[in-house]
C-alpha cells in the first residue's frame, strides 16, 4: 500500500513538473510567435497595398457575413490602410477548402471602390512544385487591377479569364474561388466598411 502511495506521489510530481514547464515554455514562446505573425501578415499587406503611413491590422472594421450551419457567426475583418487623412486600400483574408493539399489561406487588397491592388499566399499545403506554384508572384501579379464586374472569374482552362499554373488546376481553381468570394462579400458591405473606414480617418 505504501508503495502504491509513494508511486501515486512520485507521478503526481512529475505531472506538476511537466504542466508547469508546459507553461513555462508556452509563456516564453506566445509572444515571439505572435510577433513573428503579425509582422509575416504586415509584410503580404505591404506587397498589395499603396504606401500607408497607419497600422492597419489594428485599424480593422469587422463585418458579420452571417452564419454557417451550425448556426455559428462569419465574420471578416477588414484592415484599413490609411495615408494622408484619405483610406488608400483595404484588405482582407479569404480562404478556399478546395485545395489539392487541403485550405489554402489568401490575403486580398482592394482599393475602396473593389478594384484589386495585389493578391498573397498566407498559407497552404498544395504539392511542391505543382500547387505551390500559385504562390509564384508572376502568377499572382494576373489579378492585379481586375474587378468583380469585369472579369470572368474562373481558370481559362474552364472558359475564364485567369491563367491556371502548367500541370495543376486544383490548386488555381481554389484560389481563383476564394478570391472571387471575397470580392463579392467586399462589394455587399462595401458601405458599411467604408463607414468604418472614416473612423480611423478623422482619428488621425
Amino acid at each position: 500500500m505504501k508503495e502504491i502511495a509513494r508511486l501515486i506521489l512520485v507521478l503526481t510530481i512529475i505531472c506538476v513538473v511537466a504542466a508547469a514547464s508546459l507553461s513555462a515554455i508556452y509563456t516564453i514562446t506566445k509572444e515571439p510567435i505572435e510577433r513573428a505573425a503579425r509582422e509575416e501578415k504586415l509584410s503580404a499587406m505591404r506587397k498589395i497595398t499603396p504606401a500607408f503611413t497607419n497600422e492597419p491590422d489594428v485599424d480593422k472594421v469587422t463585418i458579420s457575413l452571417g452564419r454557417d450551419n451550425k448556426g455559428n457567426e462569419i465574420a471578416r475583418d477588414y484592415y484599413i490602410a490609411t495615408k494622408d487623412n484619405a483610406v488608400v486600400g483595404i484588405d482582407f483574408e479569404t480562404s478556399s477548402a478546395a485545395g489539392y493539399g487541403g485550405t489554402i489561406y489568401i490575403i486580398v487588397g482592394v482599393t475602396p471602390d473593389g478594384m484589386l491592388t495585389g493578391v498573397e499566399i498566407l498559407k497552404h499545403s498544395e504539392t511542391p512544385g505543382l500547387g505551390t506554384k500559385v504562390t509564384a508572384p508572376a502568377w499572382l501579379a494576373q489579378f492585379k487591377n481586375r474587378d468583380l464586374a469585369n472579369t470572368i472569374w474562373s481558370v481559362k482552362k474552364d472558359g475564364g479569364d485567369i491563367d491556371y499554373t502548367s500541370g495543376a488546376t486544383i490548386s488555381p481553381r481554389a484560389v481563383v474561388a476564394a478570391v472571387k468570394q471575397g470580392l463579392e462579400d467586399f462589394s455587399s458591405y462595401r458601405e458599411e466598411i467604408m463607414a468604418g473606414a472614416q473612423t480611423f480617418i478623422t482619428t488621425q
